[in-house]
């Protein structure tokens, strides 16, 4: 059940199984958006900080300690009852998601839903994560052995924290690794209940260690830290940039990225509109367009264009206002001051580059951080609208007239995260398939996503991939290992 009034109860730095003040003593405040009231403050990490995480969890990581003795089996069995105390703590973790992030309530439950099933998967992979025989040249019998890579640090975004979060864990440790792990600054709530049910669960001192801060600061530290083995960062394809280089300039770390995006969903006559506007307009309005496969490019043909955008103007008009708690409200905030000024620079820009405004396009008051669902029409691809991941409700309806046409469109971008199809046409729906540069393609439907499907992009969306058997590679090393017979 909803509760706006859910208490805090932790929030300071998790390192070795216990929650500990910073080092500096500083703190800061997390902020709840929807009337930009400081919700409790924080601890803040910073380099010292994450070496004393990073120490943690290089202990926790040696040959003969707890975790890497522990049979693959009981590891297994430790991450799945990590995953029934979230499941059994889904309000507690729901209401914090909400209370700090801004989403509905009702969409933080099915995140942890979700949080859950990707624990659970990774459980069962724990066992089944093994080498191969090989029929080598001459008197060897020659074999593979999969290694976890080391110390993990993860640094994840602030649209889906629990989620995001459970995605770096669950392979990390279903894998052997050991985890320093830092919640963007904007969310950090949740990540830190996360860390108490690790230790109720029963994970050994060090294997996983949660560092609340900032990016320049407690990121840095992370993706600079000579003693960790791999990094992985969700958000932004610019800092995912400064995160590869600090990689490189340290010790040549692994490193995993999923990065922003500007997908196509390419919509065509032969479909039934109504459906087709319902779909897009889900797509580029769930989360309040914080979402980095948001279809936030809406390719529609000509014949049925007008008509569209009549219907989808309508569709994201006159919704309810209200907080993340209101079970009846349609609009919910953005999560920070700064996605807020954001997202109202790109409208402007819309409107100055001569996009054509159907729906909304301004503020909400000034109680929360809230914008209005917005439509553009008679967008052109060289509109900062169409070209810029924007991440918040705002939607650009673009003509198109052929498949080959939209498919070069749909191309013309760095990015290639996600894209979609409406169509009744199989044969136009492969084709687009093969030809667009996006890391996930949805046919007749949108944002479908589950523990086993790998997700990640192509381009500038992202290095590697995350959940499906695929998300394991990232957090392995294959050793080859020869012997003379």
């Amino acid at each position: 059940m909803t509760n706006p009034q859910v208490k805090v109860q932790y929030n300071q730095i998790f390192i070795n199984n216990s929650f500990v003040n910073s080092v500096s003593g500083k703190t800061f405040p997390t902020i709840n958006p929807a009337n930009k009231k400081i919700i409790i403050n924080v601890a803040e990490g910073d380099k010292e900080d994450v070496d004393l995480a990073v120490n943690a969890a290089r202990a926790a990581f040696q040959p003969n300690s707890e975790w890497r003795t522990m049979n693959a089996s009981a590891r297994g069995q430790l991450i799945y009852k990590f995953a029934e105390l979230l499941k059994k703590n889904t309000i507690d973790l729901a209401n914090l998601e909400s209370l700090d992030n801004g989403k509905p309530y009702n969409s933080s439950v099915l995140d942890v839903k979700l949080a859950v099933s990707i624990l659970q998967y990774y459980a069962g992979f724990a066992d089944k994560i093994h080498g191969k025989t090989i029929p080598s040249d001459g008197p060897y019998f020659t074999f593979t052995k999969c290694q976890p890579v080391g110390v993990v640090g993860s640094i994840i975004p602030w649209n889906y924290p629990t989620v995001i979060a459970v995605g770096k864990l669950a392979p990390a440790l279903a894998t052997g690794c050991t985890v320093v792990l830092k919640p963007a600054e904007q969310t950090p709530l949740t990540a830190l209940y996360l860390a108490a049910l690790s230790k109720e669960a029963g994970f050994p001192n060090g294997v996983i260690n949660i560092i609340p801060g900032y990016g320049p600061t407690a990121g840095k530290a992370i993706a600079s830290h000579p003693d960790i083995n791999k990094v992985t960062f969700t958000g932004s394809t610019e800092v995912g940039k400064l995160i590869m280089e600090e990689a490189a300039k340290s010790n040549l770390k692994r490193v995993s990225l999923e990065l922003g995006g500007k997908s196509p969903l390419v919509i065509f006559d032969d479909f039934d509109v109504d459906e087709a506007v319902k779909i897009a307009h889900d797509s580029v309005f769930v989360n309040m367009g914080q979402n980095c496969c948001a279809a936030s490019r809406t390719f529609v043909q000509e014949n049925i264009y007008d008509t569209f955008v009549k219907k989808a103007a309508k569709l994201a008009s006159g919704k309810k206002v209200g907080d993340q708690f209101d079970a009846n409200a349609e609009i919910w905030p953005l999560v920070s001051e700064e996605q807020y000024n954001k997202v109202l620079s790109m409208i402007e820009s819309g409107k100055k580059e001569g996009a054509k405004l159907e729906a909304g396009g301004s503020n909400v008051g000034d109680t929360g951080y809230y914008v209005y669902p917005t439509v553009f029409s008679n967008v052109t691809d060289n509109m900062k609208i169409a070209r810029e991941e924007i991440f918040g409700p705002v939607q650009q309806i673009i003509k198109f007239k052929t498949l080959d046409e939209v498919i070069n469109r749909a191309n013309n971008t760095k990015y290639g995260l996600a894209a979609g199809i409406l169509t009744k046409n199989m044969d136009t729906a492969m084709k687009y398939m093969e030809n667009v540069n996006a890391g996930s393609v949805w046919i007749n439907s949108y944002l479908v996503f589950a523990a086993q499907i790998p997700f990640g992009g192509f381009n500038q969306s992202g290095v590697g991939r995350e959940y499906g058997e695929d998300g394991l590679k990232e957090y392995l090393e294959i050793k080859s290992i020869s012997i003379k017979q």
